[in-house]
């Protein structure tokens, strides 16, 4: 599959390709889900390479690295070595001192008949521990957030990739006519900005459709161009059947062309979707207590509740891949504490009515829940009362979509400096939502530039243990 195909005789269908230009195109970049080249080469006909054990996944992205060692990893030798050095011979590395330490002001508690262990911040979502599959011992690279954003949604940080959600609207395509396989609620804006719900080399079409983003409240955000206030629907039929002709019939000449193909297909759903799109975006078909269930309208929870609720909305209509992200608001290098605090009074209600809502309304056993963040923070203090940035070990947790519940996988040090038991890197991380999905992380590629790439590069192992 080559869509990087051009011709000098074919300026009008270049521009096409390459412009933000005509009717629908202003969309294209937003709206880039549908079934056009969506089955991977080496995929069965049905889409997948083997059983999935998931049909969609909500990743529910905490931008900033939330602390792993203050939420759902307790380290009670922080608290009684606390304001002393950190020797690295005490975590296994070279050098001399790492710091002083920083105890967890907060309390833990195991929750559940299978006793997830959960710090107090977390009491709504601790109600759901039996549902929860915590990793704890997940390790990245890249110490900055951009490089730490870039390897989490795409894999790679020095070299322009797909995205994970294009790489699953790849492989699965769309489960809804009317609707794009990949939705992102809230995108960040900084730190790789766009690349990170971006299709790069695959076609157009993959790209994740952006509604608002990280700092804009989403009862204030809107799918850019998705009603048209000029034209009627007939007109707009009319003329989207014009244009339409003009790109089949430059297609006829091509006979292959990925770019067009993609066009067409992007014109066509942007056109669908005013029919569908404005009912989702609406929460005025939710009853109160689902309304309550999220906290929708009750201060601190109301933005990442109103979030929350958008992506059942979108899982329950098709939507493959839904990622909802919070403002950059966990990177706390002081007052840890008071942030964490803050934070979890944003997002604790909203997790946690999202996954009493799929559990309810049956979705949950085939919606692969994710939760977490790029990297996690220090064992050691940063300006006295914060945390710094931190790679080497941080926990996330999935739920639903064929992961085994109530289950630990994974263990840090004493201090929760670094894995010591079954470790995750990034890419392991990744090759196992593929899996869980039906996707052979190994046989997803598309060929680009005379090789055959995938997300997990040349790395990646599934993480079996925690399947159910």
């Amino acid at each position: 599959m080559n869509c990087n195909r051009f011709r000098p005789s074919a300026t009008r269908r270049d521009m096409l390709r390459a412009s933000a230009c005509g009717f629908g195109h202003l969309m294209l970049s937003a709206l880039a889900g549908g079934q056009a080249g969506a089955a991977s080469p080496s995929a069965s006909p049905g889409g997948t390479h083997f059983a999935p054990r998931a049909k969609r996944v909500i990743f529910l992205f905490m931008w900033g690295g939330p602390s792993h060692v203050d939420l759902f990893d307790p380290k009670p030798r922080l608290n009684r070595h606390a304001g002393e050095s950190l020797a690295g011979s005490d975590v296994g590395v070279s050098r001399n001192q790492l710091g002083k330490i920083l105890g967890s002001p907060f309390q833990f508690q195991q929750h559940g008949d299978s006793g997830i262990w959960m710090s107090e911040l977390m009491p709504n979502l601790a109600r759901h521990a039996d549902k929860l599959c915590v990793l704890r011992s997940l390790h990245t690279n890249g110490s900055a957030h951009g490089e730490a954003l870039l390897r989490l949604h795409t894999g790679q940080a020095n070299l322009v990739r797909p995205s994970v959600g294009a790489w699953v609207s790849y492989g699965l395509g769309s489960e809804s006519e009317n609707l794009p396989a990949f939705i992102t609620i809230s995108p960040p804006r900084g730190h790789g900005g766009v690349q990170n719900y971006g299709n790069a080399f695959l076609p157009a079409i993959h790209q994740g459709t952006a509604i608002g983003s990280a700092e804009i409240p989403i009862a204030k955000a809107v799918i850019p161009n998705l009603v048209n206030d000029r034209l009627t629907p007939g007109w707009q039929r009319r003329q989207l059947d014009f244009v339409q002709s003009r790109n089949r019939k430059h297609l006829a000449q091509a006979e292959v062309d990925q770019g067009i193909e993609g066009l067409i297909e992007s014109y066509e759903l942007a056109y669908r979707m005013q029919s569908t799109g404005p009912q989702i975006m609406s929460l005025d078909d939710e009853s109160q207590a689902t309304l309550d269930l999220y906290g929708v309208g009750a201060g601190p929870s109301d933005n990442f509740g109103r979030q929350c609720l958008l992506a059942r909305k979108f899982a329950e209509r098709g939507v493959r891949y839904i990622q909802v992200s919070t403002d950059y608001t966990w990177d706390h290098h002081q007052k840890v504490e008071k942030g964490l605090i803050d934070e979890a009074s944003k997002v604790d209600l909203p997790i946690a009515g999202l996954l009493e809502d799929l559990d309810q309304r049956g979705l949950l056993d085939d919606t692969l829940v994710l939760w977490g963040g790029e990297f996690g923070r220090t064992p050691t203090a940063e300006n006295g009362d914060g945390r710094n940035h931190h790679p080497q070990a941080f926990t996330v947790w999935m739920a639903g979509g064929g992961v085994r519940p109530g289950l630990t996988y994974g263990a840090t040090d004493e201090f929760g400096y670094a894995p010591v038991e079954n470790p995750i890197h990034m890419h392991d991380l990744h090759a196992t939502l593929l899996h869980l999905l039906g996707l052979d992380h190994e046989r997803l590629t598309y060929r680009h530039a005379g090789r055959d790439f995938r997300l997990t590069d040349v790395h990646g192992k599934v993480a079996y243990p925690i399947l159910s």
